[in-house]
């Protein structure tokens, strides 16, 4: 097997808490819209796992999750650091595997393998993209249900559809949190998902229009071949933007008081000192002046993301050792 490297990473969990959900924009319109502060609402949740991971610990369980990257992007390097980091702020023991990403793909299956039989092991999480030469559904496919904390394996999948699922995606979960932390109910209302990927929105489509809470919508899922999406996204209550095109919604495509969730981070040249600036698919200060509340970006979705995948670890640790523990 090719040269890989495993470390561990704990911190115990930070005590501090942000309480801010919302941030008021007075600028915004008349009526006031709403700015959903992700990183107050992650930051809740981080807390208050701590309870949970007491829990596992009073159980002799110290919840773990191994981090798998096969890749030598910087930006791909970056979000395995701040998920390790995350893991070490609540006391979440981190696995590093780095493996060469001109290894061959047998090697990463190995590392799977070595890791799904590893009983010390709860969440295993492998850093897309993989290489060209690795088979990325391949990869899906070998982590071990019980153990597919991203919730992207076939099974996962069709429990998730099916109303009953094992680990809910870390992005739609994350997205659901954050229209309760609005105070939005999706019951009743019309939600419009731009983009169709297995990882926002197909999976975000199925979660709305489960008969449960934080679902019950009608739910439209646009695309690039949708014709007419301004008419799609004007009629909707809620828009949840995951298509990967920067600032495609504006605001005159958008209902008056709609609740707007951006998912994207798109890298755009700007003046500035590195050369560029993130934006999302939403045009934000057209679509504060209309929306009633509303992520930025970065500050939105994206710690949300991340806060779930702990979510998931801390669950799938208590699952695995039939250790009942109460979630945030």
């Amino acid at each position: 097997m090719g040269q890989s490297r495993a470390r561990s990473r704990t911190r115990p969990v930070r005590e501090t808490r942000d309480s801010g959900r919302l941030i008021t924009d007075p600028t915004a319109s008349s009526r006031m819209t709403e700015i959903i502060d992700g990183n107050a609402v992650a930051q809740e949740i981080r807390d208050d796992l701590g309870a949970a991971i007491e829990t596992l610990d009073d159980a002799g369980v110290q919840p773990s999750l191994a981090t798998v990257l096969m890749s030598d992007d910087p930006a791909s390097e970056t979000y395995v650091s701040m998920k390790q980091d995350d893991c070490a702020e609540v006391g979440i023991e981190a696995l590093d595997y780095d493996l060469d990403p001109e290894a061959d793909a047998a090697d990463l299956f190995d590392v799977i393998e070595q890791l799904n039989a590893d009983d010390a092991v709860n969440g295993i999480l492998v850093q897309m993209p993989v290489p060209d030469h690795v088979d990325e559904r391949r990869v899906l496919r070998e982590i071990d249900p019980e153990k597919d904390v991203d919730g992207f394996h076939p099974e996962n999948v069709g429990r998730l559809v099916s109303g009953h699922a094992r680990y809910k995606p870390c992005t739609p979960h994350g997205i659901q949190k954050l229209l309760a932390a609005a105070g939005v109910d999706p019951e009743g209302k019309d939600a419009v998902i731009v983009g169709r990927s297995n990882i926002v929105g197909k999976p975000m489509a199925n979660l709305l229009v489960q008969k449960q809470a934080g679902g019950n919508a009608t739910v439209t899922v646009c695309h690039s071949r949708t014709d007419d999406l301004a008419a799609k996204t004007r009629g909707a209550d809620i828009v949840i933007a995951a298509a990967g095109v920067p600032e495609m919604i504006d605001g005159s495509m958008l209902k008056s008081g709609a609740t707007v969730i951006d998912v994207g981070v798109n890298r755009v040249d700007a003046d500035t000192e590195k050369g560029y600036e993130l934006v999302g698919d939403v045009d934000f200060e057209s679509a504060k002046s209309v929306a009633g509340a509303i992520t930025p970006v970065p500050g939105g979705v994206g710690p949300m993301t991340r806060a779930m995948l702990l979510y998931n670890t801390v669950k799938a640790a208590g699952r695995q050792h039939d250790v009942s523990v109460e979630l945030p």
